[in-house]
């Protein structure tokens, strides 16, 4: 039974790594660039923002680099990951704060507990399953949509073409089983700063 277990959830790591390699876009922004409708300029500005965020962040501590992603959109910035102390999500929520050219900052950061292998492993199945639906409905571009989950909450962050993407996305999230909570931060072709002609 337990080998049985151990397959699956590598089976599991496997395709989540391989979808998200696909999804990570030319700039790394989780948004592939032939759908993204961001003009080339902003999509650039975003990119050197996020490395320039990147770099600072592992300049205060090399530990950060595997625990605390950044993502910029629109000059919006989403940080995720974990941390050990309250301090230290202070500390990187300011640092989001001095960008240049930052114009909010999302704070998903957690505070590290005690690693519990079986959580781990239903946040990445859950994160399996809400890719998987994403890609099979034909009416939303996976590709524009980055997908964390912790403790069974589903942070999501992307550009939707029209409202009634982002409203598909938002169900086949809440519909994936045992979700606690969904957290969107999904923005809107409409309200880019800029968009491509």
């Amino acid at each position: 039974m337990k080998n049985k277990f151990f397959q699956i959830l590598l089976l599991l790591i496997l395709l989540s790594g391989c979808v998200g390699v696909s999804s990570k876009g030319l700039f790394g922004t989780g948004v592939s660039v032939a759908f993204d409708p961001r003009s080339v300029g902003t999509q650039i500005d975003d990119s050197i923002m996020q490395k320039n965020l990147s770099a600072r962040i592992l300049l205060l501590d090399k530990k950060y680099l595997f625990s605390v992603n950044s993502k910029v959109l629109d000059g919006r910035i989403f940080l995720t990951g974990k941390v050990e102390d309250p301090e230290e999500k202070l500390k990187l929520t300011k640092m989001a704060w001095e960008t240049d050219g930052v114009r909010s900052v999302r704070n998903d950061i957690k505070v590290k507990e005690e690693f519990n292998f079986k959580q781990s492993a239903k946040d990445l199945m859950i994160t399996s399953q809400l890719r998987t639906a994403l890609i099979v409905n034909k009416n939303i571009k996976a590709t524009n949509y980055q997908i964390d989950t912790y403790k069974k909450k589903i942070y999501l962050y992307g550009i939707a073409i029209t409202s009634d993407e982002k409203e598909s996305v938002l169900e086949e999230a809440k519909n994936i089983k045992d979700v606690q909570d969904v957290i969107a931060s999904i923005l809107l072709v409409d309200e880019l700063r800029i968009q491509k002609n």
